[in-house]
Parts: C-alpha cells; structure tokens; sequence
C-alpha cells in the first residue's frame, strides 16, 4: 500500500511539474478545428503605417520578388523538395508598398493575364458597337511606372546560433534546446526613365526554433517500470519572418529615399519624427554596436572599475581526507584593462578545516587576471588566474608560517542587470606552493583549497568605445 501511495505521488508530482514547464503550450492546446481568422501581422507593420504622409505617391512597378536563395527544407528523414521560404514573396511586397501609404503599385508580374483581359474587353465592346476594334481605343491606356523595385530573398541560413542545457539524474531528465536561422532581403530602387539604381536597402530577420522535453524512466518495484513524458516545441513561422522583412525593407526604402532626396514628405518637419530618428539611430547602432550575425552589443556593459563583494563556502583537500566546509567572504576591487581583461585585487577571511587536526580561520590577499568571455552581453563565463598570500600571525593551519603563498585558478558565470551592475556565480581553487599546510608531507601533490561563492560587482566610470 505503501509502495503504490508513494508511486502515485510520484506521478502527480511530475505531471504538475510538467504542467508547470510547458504551461503555455497546454493551455493552448489544438483541440478543436480552428476557424479561419486574419492573417497574423508582424510588429514592423505598426512601424510601416505610423511614417508621415508622401509628398505625391510614386507608381511602382514589381515584376518579380523571389525567393533567390534555392534552398530546400532540411529534413532528417530524407530529401526534401519543399522550399525552405516562401515563393509568394512579390505578393507580400505588393501588399505592403500598397498599405504603406507611400507607392501606387500597378500589375506586372502577370501582366500578360491583363492584356490578353484588355484585348477581349476591346474586341467584345467594338463587336457590340459594330465598329473595328483597331479605329478607336476604347479603353484608358495602363499606368506606367516611375519607378521598378527589384531584388528578392537572397539568403537563408540555417544554424547561425544553436544551444541548449540539460540534467538528467536517477532515470528523470529534463531539456532544452534552441536554433536560429536568419533570412536576408535586398530591394533595390531603379529609375524608369534611365535605368539608375537610385538606392539599394538590405533587411534581416532571424527565425527561432525551440524545444523543451521532460521525461521519467524508472522501476518503482520489481517488473513495474514508469516510464513519461512531455515537452513541446515553438518554431517561428518563416512567412511571417519574411513578411517582416520586407515590411522593413520598405520601410528602410522610404526613410533612405527622403533623405536622398529621390521622394518628399508632404511635411518636410516630418523627417524630424520619431518614425525618422529611431530609424537613424538604429542605423548608427549597426555600424557600430552590432556583431556579424546581428546582435546588438552593448558598449556601456561594465565599467572601468569594479568593486566587488562574494560570499560563499571554503573546503580543504590535501593528505587528509576528512574535511568541512568553511565559510569564506572577500571584497574586490580592479580595473578593465581593456573590454576583455580585468586587473583585480582581492582581499578576505576564510576558514579551514582540517578533522581533529585544524579549524583556523585565516586573512588572504589575492592579485589575478580576469578574462569576460563576452564582455558585451548580458550573461557571461568568466574565469581568472591569479596568485597571492594566506596570512596568519598564528600560523597557516599545521604549517607554522604566518604566510603562505599559492596560485589560484576561478571560473564563473556573471549576470548583468544593467550596466553598472552584476550578479555572479563562481568557482574556484586554491593550489598552495608547499605540502605544509596541513602539517604533514605525503605523496606528490601539494595541498589544495577550493571553494564556491556567490558575489555581486559594481562597475564604474565608462569606458571610452573604439
């Protein structure tokens, strides 16, 4: 009875922590037919119908806005044939240079459908008419366009970023895993009168991919295996990834022809709008913020000098093998050498134990190396190397020095909430220069301390960008 209570309990337990992981997906669970609804509209839209009127609108013609890229659906199971975007993109261009407000767009990507159309409208008008269809032209001649907008999807990479985290202990695992893939679109402007490209813009947008999978492999009793699992899975839709784009390639074009002065605003105050100055500072920030693959960077990340404080745990390893932890704290100060090195200077008291043989509690000082793996992103591995000195006017555990050099060796990871401070986890290890520190010399290795602590760091004065 006891054995089947403790079961169930098992069970309700991970089914609720399962419910609580993937909540979102459960509740929206596609349990009925849905009807049909409006498309989806991408947040570049808003943007795109908030710019200032045109002056005049300019006809634009498109004759065909494709896919250039190629490429196929990656598949696991085999090949396949299905195109890994869209190859309606000249329809979406359309809709959006006619909803922007800014462009007349007339029909040329199947304009031999319209003129054989005309050609019958003609001859059945002069048939009823009784009149030769070549005497008189019954109908109004087409628009013609001022200008033609050419290009298409010219990129689609697959694997730019990929990643994930797990653990699995005792038949219980639980995982995570993400990619991201990035489409790029080109549109250029070109001049009907003289065939001038008159401005070229260039759009990307990245397309997420994610999972996240729990599951319970175990024998709860002799021949009696649990066996579970949930998870789910979010991919963006590459469509409405291309949409966007485009959206934003339009409006790149509009903005980037006001100030080449290829088109007028119907005000010209409104080049000053925030429509307007935040699509230029958005353009000075990916000359200079913006890693290869599109990432902003943060260049205000961190300071030219840190002051820190850690707390955390102490523990000996040596020629006994009994030991306990100890509480150690210190407090940091350094400065950035650069983006990537940071001098720092480490002071603090720590404890160490030794079973039936020391329990002291020691001062030391420490001078290391810090190298910030990715100084301009938010979360970040860091690690140190450093050496430096315990002190104690009692002596150094069993050693009977006052001072007691070693090196030492750290590795953390560090949160940035803003950019002035941080929040770091770490690990670390103290490697003394002799085997004395417990009294007694055995084997090869000298004695050793290592530890794990949790500190947060303040960073100040800016650092001049390069």
């Amino acid at each position: 009875m006891l054995q089947k209570n403790i079961l169930f309990r098992t069970f309700c337990l991970w089914i609720l922590l399962a419910l609580f992981a993937a909540c979102g997906t459960y509740l929206h669970q596609p349990l009925a037919p849905a009807r049909a609804v409006l498309g989806q509209e991408s947040p570049a839209k808003k943007i795109l119908l908030e710019l200032p009127q045109p002056k005049e609108k300019i006809v634009t013609a498109v004759y065909k806005f494709r896919d250039q890229t190629g490429q196929y659906k990656p598949s696991d199971t085999g090949t396949s044939w299905s195109t890994a975007v869209t190859q309606g993109a000249t329809t979406i261009l359309i809709r959006a240079l006619e909803e922007s407000g800014w462009f007349i767009p007339i029909e040329r990507e199947n304009i031999a459908n319209l003129l054989n159309e005309r050609k019958i409208i003609r001859a059945s008008r002069a048939q009823y008419e009784g009149k030769d269809q070549n005497t008189e032209s019954l109908l109004p001649p087409l628009l013609f366009a001022g200008v033609i907008l050419e290009g298409g999807i010219i990129s689609y990479e697959t694997n730019i970023l990929t990643g994930g985290a797990g653990i699995r202990y005792f038949g219980a695992d639980f995982s995570g895993q993400y990619r991201e893939d990035r489409i790029s679109i080109y549109i250029r402007a070109v001049s009907t009168a003289n065939g001038k490209v008159l401005k070229t813009v260039y759009t990307t947008k990245s397309i997420l991919s994610q999972e996240v999978s729990l599951g319970l492999f175990r024998y709860v009793k002799a021949q009696r295996l649990l066996e579970t699992e949930t998870g789910f899975t979010y991919n963006e839709p590459v469509e409405i990834c291309v949409t966007e784009a485009i959206e934003k390639a339009v409006q790149s074009l509009i903005i980037e022809g006001v100030g080449d002065k290829l088109w007028s605003l119907k005000d010209p105050k409104d080049s000053a709008s925030i429509a307007f100055t935040k699509y230029q500072e958005e353009k000075r920030m990916n000359y200079k913020y913006a890693d290869p693959i599109g990432r902003k960077l943060d260049m205000n990340n961190r300071g030219l000098i840190t002051i820190g404080i850690d707390a955390g745990t102490n523990t000996y390893s040596g020629d006994y093998s009994k030991s306990e932890l100890r509480p150690k704290t210190s407090f940091l100060i350094g400065t950035a050498l650069n983006r990537y090195f940071n001098l720092d200077l480490e002071v603090g008291y720590r404890g160490l134990n030794v079973q039936k043989k020391v329990d002291d509690y020691s001062y030391f000082g420490d001078a290391s190396l810090r190298y910030v793996f990715l100084p301009f992103e938010k979360l970040t591995p860091f690690c140190c190397l450093g050496a430096g000195v315990d002190q104690n006017h009692l002596g150094v555990g069993l050693s009977g020095k006052d001072y007691f050099p070693k090196i030492n060796g750290k590795f953390g990871l560090e949160y940035m909430v803003n950019n002035s401070l941080g929040f770091n986890v770490s690990t670390g290890v103290n490697y003394y220069l002799n085997d004395k520190i417990d009294g007694t010399h055995a084997g090869s290795y000298n004695d050793m301390a290592w530890g794990v602590s949790l500190g947060v760091k303040f960073y100040m004065i800016k650092m001049k960008h390069k």
